[in-house]
């Protein structure tokens, strides 16, 4: 099993490219699913979810193919489609509910396995279910696995106006691409806003769909008979940017960031500007790019993380990495999943100085952290066991690092290539 070796106290300087985004590249491969005609993505990130994603596609009749280097992947989901997502697939990645909503959509029928992922709280499918049955699923649970198809003879889902009981991502992005077949208006009330969202939309619109307020609470979604294929470039991952963010605050340095979007950042830029940290963002000849510099050590910031446009839980507890040795003591509160600071005992071999008591995480700022051996135990508790790698005096191993592999794209070799000493071990 791979590990990562970290020796800390390098600054980091110099350039590094931001990835396209694992949260939208996952549904947009689903939405493939949605046409006869072939669809290519571009700017596709190389990450383990990604594959598992093809593999799912590929293992229901999609001819997927990889173009490039850079990161483009070509669908095409011509007749005959086996609309079922067996559990060997779907176990280990809680994205693959996304197909349930582009096979009802177009085929009328799917039997898809409840999912895996990490194991970072309940995000229960029941709002997919009550969506699609608002549209006029029958879905019923048997031995595993949503078995569902159009009710009462019809021939297509029918429009609905569908209010969930939380904002769900992935929820909304399953009943955007349902409704984009389906016959009448759907309109979702308490959508998700992430930029995700968004990006999956303009490929929706590029494909045909009639979709209007996206990147709101309300999206109307009016159906069409059929979509065609289109080519879209993949928005650029705001979460990696995030990390890099957090890691170059932490350590100190000088790092641009390229392709990344302040825009999708606002609340975790202001929060690395309090704390001290300089950034500034613009576009030169290369496209958009966001600058960080800091020096000294930065001061310790409280949050909370709630739905975009707020602070993200996936940025969570790599910005608690860097309040670890931060000047002072901050409040983390954690407002999404209930079990989303694992990391914390494993940043407490590490030397930092953390009490938690339910959905709050009250950390000490100290100077600096001791290298040790720590497990990762989710996507973003790997990224931020990294960052606190990147800071702590000695050698650090990161054991269990295919959690990381699931949502960053050639971490160590990025941060290797801006002066970092990391290595990936067998």
């Amino acid at each position: 099993m791979d590990k990562l070796r970290i020796t800390g106290g390098r600054t980091l300087q110099g350039d590094v490219t931001i990835s396209g985004a694992k949260n939208a590249a996952l549904p947009e491969l689903c939405a493939a699913l949605l046409t006869a005609e072939p669809v290519m993505l571009t700017n596709v990130p190389r990450l383990r979810d990604v594959a598992t994603m093809r593999h799912l596609l590929d293992n229901m009749g999609v001819k997927t193919e990889t173009h490039g280097p850079r990161g483009g992947v070509s669908l095409h989901a011509a007749d005959p489609i086996n609309p079922e997502a067996p559990y060997e697939l779907v176990k280990t990645m809680r994205a693959s509910v996304l197909v349930l909503g582009p096979l009802l959509a177009r085929y009328g029928h799917a039997r898809v396995s409840l999912p895996g992922g990490c194991a970072i709280g309940s995000r229960p499918v029941d709002q997919h279910i009550k969506g699609m049955q608002a549209m006029g699923a029958e879905i019923a649970v048997e031995h595993g696995y949503m078995v569902a198809r159009l009710a009462g003879g019809r021939s297509r889902l029918q429009g609905a106006r569908i209010t969930t009981d939380m904002v769900t991502v992935t929820g909304t992005e399953n009943f955007m691409m349902a409704a984009a077949l389906a016959q009448g208006e759907t309109v979702l009330e308490n959508a998700a806003q992430e930029p995700e969202i968004t990006d999956l939309a303009e490929m929706l619109i590029a494909m045909g769909a009639k979709i209007e307020g996206h990147g709101s609470s309300r999206i109307h979604i009016q159906g069409v008979d059929q979509l065609h294929g289109c080519t879209h470039q993949v928005v650029a991952d705001r979460i990696e940017a995030g990390t890099f963010l957090c890691a170059v605050a932490a350590t100190g340095g000088d790092v641009l960031l390229r392709h990344g979007r302040a825009d999708h950042l606002d609340a975790v830029i202001e929060k690395l500007r309090e704390a001290g940290a300089h950034i500034e963002s613009g576009r030169d000849e290369q496209g958009l790019f966001i600058r960080v510099q800091a020096s000294g050590r930065l001061k310790a910031q409280s949050f909370r993380t709630t739905e975009y446009p707020g602070f993200p839980t996936d940025m969570q507890a790599q910005f608690m990495a860097l309040n670890c040795i931060a000047q002072g003591t901050s409040t983390v509160t954690e407002t999404i999943f209930e079990n989303r600071f694992m990391h914390v005992n494993e940043m407490v071999r590490l030397g930092a100085r953390i009490q938690t008591d339910g959905k709050v995480a009250v950390v000490e700022g100290i100077e600096r952290l001791s290298g040790a051996t720590v497990m990762a135990t989710d996507l973003r508790a790997s990224a931020s066991l990294v960052i606190a790698g990147l800071v702590a005096e000695g050698e650090t191993m990161v054991d269990r690092i295919y959690h990381l592999d699931r949502g960053y794209d050639q971490m160590e070799e990025k941060l290797r290539g801006i002066g970092a000493d990391i290595e990936r071990i067998k």
